[in-house]
């Protein structure tokens, strides 16, 4: 009799009948003497052998069903149900794209409460590794497992980050038959890729507001995950179910000699990048771009050039001055500044004696830091990146953009962060650009999406 088996990551196929048409990922491993597939195909080749009906033994499975659904349970929101019931629709595989604040996070508990079978949440960072953690606990009960950070205990609902999971999925990709991946945008790539596909969950839920990349590896989520199966956008739920919000672009001069520097410096780098050839525009530009800087004294002047320029647009004297009279005019509000750097981001916080948030901010200070926010202890924030994830302080309602990528991703997920719903709330996001720079363009770039239109 056939019989299915879980090895590192792998589906086995073993003794299959004479004849038997398997799946296409089905190939035969001359080393085991056996069929073999990725873990990710185990529900497709299942399907395959009962429609066949193909008797079988499966081994390969050792996930469980839940004892016990939710033991709190709220009444969802009237697109959240239509989520879960897309999802549902489609066996139980899909993405579901959300804007921030919407309530993606319950749309997953919805899915584990209809399921009940043991469920891996794989989120991004620590931060959010904790917060899931919190809330399984307080919706299911019981001990919630962890892994990453220093913990590895596993139980039928567990939390882990995307690196643990890189790291762990061969030998926990058969006690899971959902997986949950949160901000599921971070999914393609050669390494994460890896730990989706060494999972035999049959059930999979991706959970995102902003799905497309900028490598146009997204596509690869409909294999890993399922398809997009429901999706709404920021202007479809503000008012109702998010707060409504404001967006105002605000465009500052350089000052003469800050412009003179400005187009000095840009003009060394510029020249350096048509003299050697280079497509900065390309994948492969930026790369090319580092490679041969590094190689010669006028490529390492052409780099000093770049980033001196970005320097004097990221913090030009004109938006510190801007960013001086919004702080005024929101002083009983609550503010996040976004800088695209760690140097930016402390320059501010140092001006404005502002507590400041970055990937070298400790776990246990990054949390008080914004229960201060929360609480009003402090009236605004600084950070660079860190906060595009992760963060719910439903009291912020101003979002200043001072500097940033050409992501739209990252933009969306920066105004998502001030719009959680809170009774008479508005929010707001200025977005600071030095004009005539590198910035111009990279603004156009990062507004292509309709929560900005």
């Amino acid at each position: 009799m056939l019989s299915l088996a879980f090895a590192s990551g792998t589906l086995e196929l073993r003794d299959a009948p004479e004849g038997l048409a398997l799946p296409p990922s089905c190939v035969w491993d001359e080393r085991t003497r056996c069929h073999r597939a990725s873990a990710l195909d185990y529900a497709d080749v299942v399907r395959a052998l009962v429609r066949d009906k193909v008797e079988y033994q499966d081994h390969a499975r050792r996930y469980e069903e839940l004892t016990e659904g939710a033991r709190v349970r709220r009444e969802p929101r009237p697109f959240q149900t239509e989520a879960l019931d897309a999802w549902q629709a489609a066996r139980g595989r899909g993405v579901v794209v959300l804007p921030t604040g919407a309530g993606k996070t319950h749309v997953a508990m919805l899915a584990i409460d209809r399921k009940r079978r043991s469920t891996l949440v794989v989120a991004p960072t620590l931060d959010l590794v904790r917060q899931w953690f919190d809330l399984l606990g307080a919706t299911f009960g019981g001990t919630i497992g962890l892994v990453g950070g220093g913990e590895h205990d596993v139980r039928a609902i567990t939390v882990t980050t995307y690196d643990s999971a890189f790291l762990h999925m061969e030998h926990l990709g058969a006690r899971f038959g959902l997986v949950v991946f949160d901000e599921c945008h971070h999914l393609p790539g050669p390494a994460y890729t890896h730990a989706a596909r060494s999972c035999l969950a049959p059930f999979r839920l991706g959970l995102t507001a902003t799905p497309e990349r900028a490598d146009g590896r997204d596509a690869e989520l409909s294999h890993l995950i399922g398809p997009i199966v429901y999706r709404k956008d920021i202007v479809e739920l503000s008012g109702s179910y998010l707060a409504d919000y404001d967006v105002e672009h605000i465009e500052v001069e350089l000052t003469l000699a800050e412009r003179e520097e400005h187009d000095h410096e840009r003009a060394i780098y510029r020249q350096f990048v048509v003299d050697q050839g280079i497509r900065m525009g390309s994948p492969a530009g930026w790369g090319e771009f580092i490679l041969r800087s590094s190689m010669s004294d006028a490529g390492r002047r052409a780099m000093a050039g770049y980033r001196r320029q970005r320097e004097l647009a990221f913090a030009a004297s004109a938006k510190l001055e801007t960013l001086e009279l919004l702080l005024h005019q929101h002083r009983r509000d609550r503010a996040i500044l976004f800088t695209q750097d760690n140097a930016t981001a402390y320059q501010i916080a140092r001006r404005f004696l502002l507590p400041v948030i970055t990937h070298q901010t400790k776990v246990r200070e990054r949390s008080a830091i914004l229960a201060g926010l929360s609480a009003g202890t402090y009236g605004a924030v600084v950070t660079s990146k860190v906060l595009n994830e992760g963060v719910d302080v439903p009291e912020a309602n101003v979002a200043i953009v001072l500097s940033g990528s050409g992501s739209v991703r990252e933009h969306v997920q920066r105004l998502g962060r001030v719009l959680r719903k809170k009774e008479g709330k508005r929010a707001i996001l200025y977005e600071l650009v030095t004009a005539n720079s590198s910035e111009t363009f990279t603004s156009e770039r990062r507004r292509e999406h309709s929560a900005y239109r």
